[in-house]
Formats: C-alpha cells, sequence, structure tokens
C-alpha cells in the first residue's frame, strides 16, 4: 500500500471512529454519562490547566466568545465550574472546576475507560500501548500544525 493509498484508509477509519463514538454516544455509553461532550472537553482543559478566563478559552480552543459564553454558562448553571477572581490578580474572572465538576468529570471519564476496556479486551498489552502512542502522535501533531498545544498529564 502506497502512502496516498494509507492516508485514505486513515481518513475513512477516522470517520468511522468518529461515527462509532456518536452511536455509542447517543445509546447511552454509559449509565451514569451527564456531561455533554463539550462540558466534558471545557472541563478537562481547565482541569489540566487551572482556572481560565473566556479570552484562554478561545485562544485554547479556537472558539469564538459567544460559543464560550454558551458553554460555561451551561457548565455554571449545571455546577460544574464557578466564576472566580484571576488569581494571579489579573482583571479578567476565570473559569475553576468545582467539586461536583471533578466528580462528574471523573465519572464519565471511567465509564469512556471501561469501554474502552471492553473494546479492546483482547488486545494484547503492546497492542494498546502502540495504539495509544501513535494516537498521542497523530493529536500532537494536529495540535501542532493548529497552533493549540493541549496540556497533558
Amino acid at each position: 500500500m502506497d502512502n496516498a493509498d494509507a492516508t485514505r484508509q486513515v481518513e475513512y477509519e477516522q470517520m468511522l471512529l468518529g461515527r462509532y463514538l456518536h452511536l455509542h454516544k447517543s445509546k447511552g455509553r454509559s449509565k451514569g454519562s451527564t456531561l455533554d461532550r463539550s462540558a466534558y472537553i471545557l472541563l478537562s482543559r481547565i482541569r489540566m490547566q487551572g482556572p481560565m478566563s473566556i479570552g484562554q478559552l478561545c485562544d485554547a480552543f479556537g472558539l469564538d466568545a459567544s460559543t464560550l459564553n454558551r458553554q460555561t454558562a451551561a457548565a455554571m448553571r449545571s455546577g460544574l465550574v464557578e466564576r472566580i477572581p484571576d488569581p494571579e490578580g489579573g482583571m479578567a474572572r476565570k473559569f475553576r472546576i468545582t467539586a461536583e465538576g471533578e466528580q462528574r468529570l471523573d465519572a464519565e471519564r471511567e465509564g469512556i475507560v471501561e469501554s474502552l476496556e471492553a473494546i479492546m479486551a483482547d488486545w494484547a498489552e503492546e497492542d494498546v500501548a502502540e495504539f495509544a502512542a501513535y494516537l498521542k502522535r497523530f493529536n500532537t501533531d494536529i495540535e501542532r500544525i493548529g497552533g493549540r498545544p493541549w496540556p497533558r498529564p
């Protein structure tokens, strides 16, 4: 298989992955699943980076302020984040994940991990590790091209 064919196969498999993830989520992947995709990603970013302003969130996600205002307002109504003064003394208020947000993020993540473990139950440990390394490489290259690196543990 030449590089062009391999790239086309990556495109096709990526399309299917997106479809499967959407279907899996919509069919109640986890009975305890309470976070929508945007809240899951928002909370994950704030947890990794610490309190963030709307401007910082816009830069991090490449989204406009109105989109982030809607997402953070929904997260605040759900008790997932709270607005706090800038811990570094800046003018902008920042969003911090709440204890409820931490608990729900942890529960959501555990549900996803359990689903992934079921999918890869018959894989060798080395295969899972290699797949994880390729996904990380793929994502970090996307982030590099987009100029928006994602913090990692």
